[in-house]
């Protein structure tokens, strides 16, 4: 189950009530329990424009959505969004691929798995210079007695903490602690994502 999903579960279970906003309406289809579901407002945009009913305690970013933003400015102005629907004191929650996962893990490298009834090759590329990642994915999938093939070209940007940080501050917010993701810990050089903790200021 994608980390999504369990983090779904568990804020219902805690009794948030959720708006969960994605750019593909393919995400709204994902399998949840029908009494979790019904807790769920969905929302279809772009981060890059949000525009919400109304205001928020918490945001959270999650499976490396922010890194899919490769523009700074584009980043920037989700943050200054993000600010402009939270309540005084809410908090901003999210994760980043960091940038030595990028130069060191996938680096120019390949990757093929068989998981189940799919498979799937990554071909990866990264550009240290405009720190762009671009990875081809060919994904197999079970079908009868055959397998679809399926391509996605991703592209992702590498971003320094310390910019990060700075985009928070210039958008209103205070950061309160940066993780070595899904762990206590302050991140290391080596550390393959980061989560990022942030409140509003006011």
């Amino acid at each position: 189950m994608a980390r999504i999903v369990y983090m779904i579960l568990e804020l219902v279970e805690l009794g948030y009530k959720l708006l969960r906003m994605h750019l593909s309406e393919k995400q709204r289809q994902k399998p949840l329990p029908e009494e979790v579901a019904e807790r769920i407002f969905y929302v279809q945009q772009d981060m890059r424009e949000i525009a919400l009913p109304g205001y928020a305690d918490a945001f959270t970013a999650i499976g490396d959505s922010l890194n899919y933003i490769t523009d700074p400015e584009d980043l920037y102005t989700v943050f200054s969004l993000v600010a402009d629907y939270l309540e005084p004191g809410g908090l901003f929650v999210f994760d980043l691929n960091t940038r030595w996962k990028y130069e060191t893990l996938l680096a120019e490298n390949t990757f093929a798995e068989t998981r189940g009834d799919c498979a799937f090759i990554w071909e990866n590329f990264y550009d240290p210079e405009e720190r762009i990642n671009e990875y081809d994915l060919n994904l197999f999938i079970e079908n009868g007695d055959h397998y679809d093939r399926f391509e996605e070209f991703h592209y992702q940007r590498a971003y320094d903490l310390e910019e990060v940080c700075d985009m928070l501050d210039g958008a209103g917010f205070e950061v309160i602690r940066l993780y070595d993701s899904f762990t206590d810990e302050e991140p290391r050089e080596d550390s393959e994502r980061v989560h990022v903790a942030a409140r509003k200021r006011g």
